[in-house]
């Protein structure tokens, strides 16, 4: 049953999050006095203590070598050990289901920032307005906690930013001739040259049609000027028969019907073309640098960075498409055995120092505004500050997640287009009565 209201949506744009302060005034709040601290005895306050800390996805080199110290760090401040799982994302949903249902649940969890909402719904997530108003975490901007702050409270603190570009195969591109695409119609192009050079199994430009196949979809769609769905008063109204929805829709399909991607892989998601990548049978897909890790190993070594490169993905008219706005926070589990000591290692991980790494080193934007400056002056980033630029973020409602993933909405209206089974007004017809009725469900 939902149990909150959202107050507000998420539309972030690079010159808010370069530009806000924190809320509430100029001064950046005093920090409050640390329980991580020597105890009254003289040693450190939480010694004895087991924290428990999900880290979501599959754990690579940089990703576990950020967490042993972050680990090794928090340890030494407060005295307490954390148990590491890694959990990895298929996995999330019936982990997150089992724990708020009375299972054994973490301390501390990493959480998508569109999952934000679902789970505080469950009250699944303990509140952490406190350390966002402190410290170094007041600076985060509050544009970045749309989706985190519900009925005044915040629940997840924002640690990397995540948005999405596309990622080619350089090395196919220099030796074809191909100059990167500025807009669609030259993505459309490239895709087309890479298939004919390279044989008509490999996808020129990947269609998704997976688990996250909405950040493909959504960057088409407002890019095209259309909508999900809007709030108006207390309900949800979709808009994906509108011409500006329908425009992106049909634009995403064409991937398809237009022969840029198999019609034999409609369910995959980018995992799965990421595999397929390394192996030669992607020319260019929409990831983020999260993956570049991945590729290289599942490639033997073959594909290093190197070979690869980013640039934003054009929009239908030219100039870049509007991207998803999406990331990873840290929250603490409502059931969190040792609370206290939860928020001690939030506050530590969210901090400037272990906030910018955890980003950087994952492949993220921060959330800090100077680290986000910096970053936005490196050739290799640049395509993704420039896709943040025009970041947006799915409905902010707790059903979200049904509509998204266990229902599929859209990726099941798409895939009825695609296979000739309802027409694009026929099947985004259906899908906006499915979307409306998961989105009201209270």
């Amino acid at each position: 049953m939902r149990i909150a209201k959202i107050t507000a949506t998420t539309v972030t744009t690079a010159a808010l999050a370069l530009g806000l302060a924190a809320c509430g005034g100029s001064e950046t709040p005093a920090a409050e006095p640390s329980a991580a601290g020597s105890a009254d005895s003289g040693g450190p306050a939480f010694a004895g203590k087991e924290l428990t800390l999900w880290r979501l996805g599959d754990s690579n080199p940089e990703a576990q070598k950020y967490t042993d110290e972050l680990v090794a760090a928090f340890q030494q401040e407060t005295g307490a050990t954390v148990k590491v799982e890694w959990i990895p994302w298929p996995q999330v949903n019936d982990k997150f289901t089992a724990a708020a249902a009375g299972g054994a649940g973490p301390d501390v969890t990493e959480i998508g920032n569109d999952q934000v909402p679902l789970w505080v719904s469950q009250e699944a997530l303990a509140p952490v307005t406190d350390i966002v108003n402190a410290g170094d975490q007041a600076e985060i901007p509050r544009n970045l906690m749309g989706m985190e702050t519900i009925d005044g409270e915040t629940y997840a603190v924002p640690w990397g930013g995540g948005t999405r570009a596309v990622l080619y195969r350089k090395d196919w591109f220099e030796e074809l001739k191909i100059e990167v695409p500025k807009t669609w119609d030259e993505l459309v192009a490239a895709a087309k040259k890479v298939q004919a050079e390279k044989g008509s199994d490999v996808d020129g430009f990947a269609f998704n049609g997976g688990s996250d196949a909405n950040h493909l979809l959504g960057s088409l769609a407002w890019t095209a000027g259309g909508e999900y769905a809007v709030k108006e008063g207390d309900k949800w109204v979709g808009k994906l028969t509108e011409p500006g929805f329908k425009t992106g829709f049909e634009q995403y399909t064409s991937l398809v019907t237009d022969g840029l991607s198999g019609k034999s892989r409609l369910t995959q998601n980018s995992s799965d073309i990421r595999t397929r990548f390394a192996n030669d049978k992607v020319g260019m897909y929409l990831t983020a640098s999260w993956d570049l890790p991945a590729i290289e190993e599942e490639s033997k070594g073959k594909l290093k960075s190197d070979n690869l490169a980013f640039f934003p993905l054009p929009g239908k008219d030219g100039g870049e498409a509007q991207a998803f706005l999406g990331g990873n926070d840290i929250a603490v589990w409502g059931a969190a055995k040792e609370p206290e000591a939860a928020k001690e290692f939030v506050k530590l991980a969210t901090n400037k120092e272990w906030g910018v790494r955890y980003a950087t080193d994952g492949g993220l934007l921060p959330v800090y505004p100077e680290a986000l400056a910096k970053l936005a002056e490196d050739p290799a980033q640049a395509p993704f500050a420039a896709a943040f630029a025009k970041a947006k973020a799915f409905p902010a409602d707790p059903n979200w997640t049904e509509a998204n993933e266990t229902k599929a909405v859209l990726q099941n209206a798409a895939r009825q287009v695609i296979e000739g089974k309802a027409s694009v007004d026929e099947a985004l017809a259906a899908a906006n009565t499915e979307l409306e009725d998961i989105l009201n469900q209270s």
